[in-house]
This record gives C-alpha cells, structure tokens and sequence, in this order.
C-alpha cells in the first residue's frame, strides 16, 4: 500500500473491496443454497493485453466470491453485428445472471449500440439508458462500479457528502456522468469539469470532494486541490521505460527508481506525492478505486441474480400467466 508523505488519510481501497467481496461471498453462498451460483459473462473483444488483464482479474474474483464466471473471447475485426449477436446471445440464456462487454471496443464498433441492446436486468456495469435513467432519478437498479466504489471509498474513509462542495474531473458516460449523478443525490453540489472548462485550476481547488477521471498521468498537481480536500483518483495510467513521462512526475521516487531499472509503473490522474501532504484524503494509485470497481461489479452480480429469481417466482405466481 502506498503511503501519504503527511497529513492525508489514506483511502485504501484494497481493504474495503476484500470487506464488500466477503459480503457478496455471504449472498452469493445463499443464493447457491437455493439454486445455483450467480453467474457473470464477460465479452472480450480482441486481444488487448490491458483489456485481457482486467478481465481475468473479474472472472477470477468473482470465482473467489462465490459467483461462476466465464469470459467469452471474440477475435479482432469481427463485424459490429457479431458483437451484437453474442450480447443478445446472453441476453437470453437463462443461465446469465449478469452481462458485460468488456471496452475500450475497437474502432468500427458503436459503443452506445451496444449499451442499448443489454438487457437491463442483467446490465452489471449500468449502462442501459434505462439504468442510466433510474440512476438520475436517484431510484438506481445497478450503480455503475467505479462510481459505486468512489462513494464507497469516501464513506468508508468518514468523508462528510451532503453540503460539500464536489469538483468532478472528467464527463465520461461511465465515470464523470454517474458518480456526479451519485453525489448529487447525496446532497453535494456538483461541478463536472472537462477540457472546455475555462480556469480550470481554480475550480478545481475551490472543491472539498474532487475525484480525478482524466486519464492524463499526474494532471491533478498541488494548485488543484484546497488544503483539507478529498481527493479520489481514478486515473490508471501505464508509464512504459522510454517514453519520457510528464517531467513534475519524475519527483516521484517510485516513478523515478522504476524508469531506472526500466520496469514499467502505473500512476493516476494525481501527483501523490505532490497533493498528499496538503489533501485531507487521498485515494493511491493502484490500490484505491481499481479493487473497489471489481467488488462492485461482484455485488451488482449478486444482485442480478436475486432479482432475475424474484421476479421468476412472480411470474409463476401471477394468474395472469397461467
């Protein structure tokens, strides 16, 4: 775990998500009392090596949560309609309890083409405009996991939400949008800031919550933040030997001693070393929102499951069916 130079608390993420997977593992053992394990599938499209990373750490946490899961491999190039067919595929296999297309897709494909053809009930990662939509209304079905897991992370580090003032860095459909929509209905007054943002710097530092979800290495640097703000990192950034990184990050001691021996090394969106001394909290780069975002996904799958047997038995209950 990396810790804060002074002052700041760090929000380890790493142990709270082990305390939300050993949650899920409890329901899930439930739900196998009375049936059979809830069941994830992932779709890969292509060979990715960052892509084929994350996937084998979903599949392989939710084996150890209690869950069964399988990861579905499409090859490169395949047309947009193939992608559809095998996401309508697990739609409608019964022994699906929750969906997931893996992204960044590979261009040629609509990304939104397919947010619209999951089925909403097995929409893991909340993507469906129909649980965009509930999300909005502040009446979610399945929160989106890393904004799941970035309230999760500042409840469980005592962060006070309602009447705070929140800066949200970055406006994409599954980050920015979601977490402001969250924070919002937790009472918070709500800035999303992006690249058009003018004085960007100053907005930023005027925010007692500001979550970082950029994917720029170390672009949160110590004129961003308010002394005392919670600052929550989302960015996972590999910096590879021989492409030079963003010069103030080379400070950085672990940055700096990995390029020496020529390993790779991952940053976020923030200057850590740079903002910890003067932030109230602090979310590290790895060990922060990435384990939380996992245990989520866990628990919206849990969650499918409970739901897809609920409303089986009011189906089968229902006269109108017979």
């Amino acid at each position: 775990m990396t810790e804060a130079p002074a002052g700041a608390t760090i929000l380890d993420g790493t142990a709270l998500a082990a305390k939300v997977r050993e949650s899920v593992r409890k329901d899930a053992e439930k739900l196998s009392a009375t049936g059979r394990p809830p069941h994830l599938r992932v779709i890969l499209l292509g060979s990715d090596p960052a892509s084929q990373t994350y996937v084998a750490a979903k599949t392989k946490a939710a084996r150890e949560s209690g869950c069964t899961a399988e990861t579905v491999r499409l090859p490169s190039g395949i047309a947009p309609g193939a992608l559809l067919a095998e996401v309508r595929r697990g739609n409608t296999d019964e022994g699906v309890d929750g969906l997931l297309v893996q992204l960044p897709l590979e261009p040629g494909h609509d990304v939104r083409r397919i947010y619209d053809a999951i089925d909403p009930w097995k929409d893991v990662d909340g993507v469906h405009p129909e649980n965009v939509g509930r999300l909005h209304q502040g009446r979610p079905r399945f929160t989106p996991c890393t904004p799941a897991g970035i309230l999760a992370l500042l409840d469980g580090g005592g962060v006070t939400i309602p009447g705070r003032r929140a800066v949200v860095l970055g406006r994409s459909d599954i980050v920015g949008k979601p977490v402001a929509a969250l924070l919002t209905c937790r009472d918070a007054t709500v800035t999303i800031c992006h690249s058009k943002t003018p004085d960007l710097e100053r907005v930023c530092s005027e925010a007692e919550i500001l979550v970082a979800a950029v994917g720029r290495p170390g672009f949160v640097t110590r004129q961003h933040v308010r002394p005392g703000a919670a600052v929550v990192d989302v960015g996972v950034n590999r910096l590879a030997p021989g492409v030079a990184p963003p010069a103030h990050l080379m400070g950085t001691a672990r940055v700096r001693r990995a390029f020496e021996e020529g390993r790779p090394v991952l940053v976020g969106d923030v200057d850590f070393d740079a903002v910890a001394p003067i932030a109230g909290w602090i979310s590290p780069v790895p060990g922060g929102v990435g384990p939380l975002t996992v245990a989520m996904l866990l628990a919206n799958t849990v969650l499918a499951a409970r739901l897809s047997r609920e409303r089986h038995r009011s189906e089968e209950m229902d006269p109108l069916t017979l």
